[in-house]
């Protein structure tokens, strides 16, 4: 009788804390909302710098991957310079 009195016990204890641990969520949603709201003009103003720094970023990668692809087209025409006449060779022996 006495384990199963420790098992309510124990029951009771776990509704306790899910349900201290979830008004300790929303308490903190709660305070949370007016500090969020308080800062959403500053975020807006900091949008325009984000949105710039989006876009050289984007440049940049563009830029980037272009001279790769521009430094690959001429090896590539190399090992067709090389390869072709090896194959060649190979293919007639």
């Amino acid at each position: 009788m006495s384990a199963l009195i420790a098992l309510f016990g124990l029951a009771v204890f776990a509704v306790i804390a899910f349900t201290a641990v979830a008004l300790l969520a929303v308490v903190a949603k709660v305070i949370l909302l007016p500090l969020r709201l308080a800062m959403l003009p500053l975020k807006l103003l900091a949008l325009p710098f984000i949105a710039i720094a989006l876009l050289v970023k984007f440049a940049f990668l563009i830029a980037i991957g272009s001279v790769v692809v521009a430094l690959l087209i001429p090896l590539a025409i190399l090992a067709l310079l090389i390869g072709a006449p090896i194959a060649i060779i190979s293919a007639l022996t």
